[in-house]
């Protein structure tokens, strides 16, 4: 803190004014083209074409060896059922390999231009959803590994699965070229924009040609079919003949992926309903507090999260054809906390929550977070109009329709929780940035297959012993 007499400080940062008997709090911020500049100086730390370089030689860890301790803490009958689902393809392995991949880019240089990132930005991680006001949304979806970061490892996560989910589904080379040099530039166009619009108008951005692109437009479909009572239907039956529990509807029998809890963690799980309260605001606890607990399951989501506590609780509003499905799911730290400089929340799944809410357009109303003894918990609504895209939908035309809906998207995220002034300097015209970002996501996408080929090695090897 500077000293309340001394004069305004010239580099940007916080400073007191003292004013007869008030002490008023500013903040000094550079004007626009001030900050652009200073994104234009980060190149000296890291040139745009620097972006394109990956050296698996620079790699000071085995990959597998991550895999394994990232499973210390997790369910232990459950993590066969991980690897069973990263080992189905490249791109599953990628969206289980987070840990692999922030160590790979923790070895990079980057930009330090810092603001929210999601951690886990792949093609299936965006997604429609219920907003407040019961429109329906599309957005990033996914933020068990959000945390401040450099921005352009979002970019390059994202573009690296662009390249996977098209090889995936036979697309051409040349056509996922094309998808990831789309993504980047909308990226850039929409960083830019955002720059130079009002504070408010930016926060207000909404994207309005949802439904003329193929893939989102089939996401929102399912997520309109995706009602309370539709979840209610699939997740749950009718209590027959059990004592005391006639006419009632319970979580179905499915294990491992669906199973109801014993009354003893049942009760672990409902008493946590009561520091997670404290987590939303006044009005949302009066509506919450009109729903009442009828039975709690343990279930599986996922690639990333499986062996992760995940408990859903099934609860009652005005009658049986109101239902509320919370979803209790465990929050570990960020695979990239190790690598940064964190000074977000201690509690996991309050980073989550307060990450998810800085960077989506609108989140969750019943948004929140707790605790079940020593682990932390992200609550949010489970399947509450959700659904994402499908990765059959990715072929040709939709990758490169969906690629720009993904740039403008991180756009929007990155400058909600960050200063698009110093992002739009750094990245210029962009053109640079985007063939870097592109040799990068070929490379690494290679990269990710010989990892998933290891780990189809090793766990041929562990089944025959």
């Amino acid at each position: 803190m500077l000293d309340p007499a001394s004069p305004a400080d010239k580099s940007g940062s916080i400073h007191y004014i003292s004013r007869n008997t008030f002490t008023i709090f500013a903040m000094v911020f550079h004007d626009p083209q001030q900050r652009r500049e200073r994104g234009r100086q980060h190149r000296r730390q890291v040139r745009r074409q620097d972006h394109a370089h990956w050296r698996p030689e620079a790699r000071r860890h085995n990959p597998l060896a991550l895999m394994e301790a990232s499973m210390r803490g997790r369910v232990p009958s459950l993590i066969a059922l991980k690897y069973e689902r990263m080992t189905a393809s490249p791109f599953g392995f990628f969206r289980g390999a987070v840990p692999v991949m922030a160590a790979d880019l923790s070895l990079l240089p980057h930009t330090s231009i810092l603001n929210q990132i999601c951690g886990d930005a792949h093609v299936r991680n965006l997604g429609a959803y219920a907003a407040p006001d019961g429109r329906l949304v599309f957005d990033i979806n996914d933020f068990d590994e959000t945390i401040r970061g450099p921005f352009e490892w979002d970019l390059k996560r994202l573009a690296t699965s662009l390249v996977l989910a098209g090889r995936e589904v036979g697309d051409k080379r040349a056509v996922c070229e094309e998808a990831v040099d789309r993504f980047v530039s909308q990226y850039r166009k929409y960083i830019d924009m955002f720059a130079r619009m009002p504070v408010l108008e930016m926060v207000r951005f909404q994207v309005h040609r949802l439904q003329r692109i193929t893939p989102v437009s089939s996401a929102l479909l399912k997520a309109e079919r995706a009602t309370p009572i539709h979840t209610l239907e699939q997740l749950t039956v009718p209590a027959k003949g059990r004592a005391g529990e006639d006419g009632k509807r319970i979580f179905r029998q499915d294990p491992p992926l669906l199973t109801r809890l014993s009354s003893a963690q049942a009760r672990a799980v409902l008493a946590s309903l009561h520091e997670y309260r404290q987590t939303l605001l006044p009005e949302r606890r009066h509506f919450f507090a009109q729903y009442r607990p009828v039975d709690v399951g343990f279930k599986v989501v996922g690639t990333g999260s499986v062996g992760l506590r995940d408990y859903l609780v099934f609860m009652e509003g005005n009658g049986s054809g109101d239902p509320l499905f919370l979803q209790i799911k465990e929050e570990p730290v960020s695979a990239y906390a190790e690598y940064l400089e964190y000074h977000g929340p201690h509690h996991q799944g309050q980073r989550v929550a307060e990450g998810q809410r800085a960077m989506q357009f609108q989140s969750d109303p019943f948004l929140g977070w707790t605790t079940i003894g020593h682990r932390h918990f992200l609550v949010r609504q489970l399947n509450d109009h959700k659904a994402s895209i499908e990765i059959e939908d990715l072929k040709g035309q939709g990758l490169l329709e969906y690629a720009e809906m993904c740039g403008e998207l991180l756009a929007r995220g990155h400058s909600r929780s960050g200063d698009p002034c110093l992002i739009a300097g750094y990245l210029g015209n962009g053109k640079r940035f985007a063939e870097a970002i592109l040799k990068f996501a070929e490379a690494y996408a290679d990269q990710t297959e010989q990892d998933w080929e290891a780990l189809r090695r090793s766990r041929r090897l562990a089944k025959k012993k």
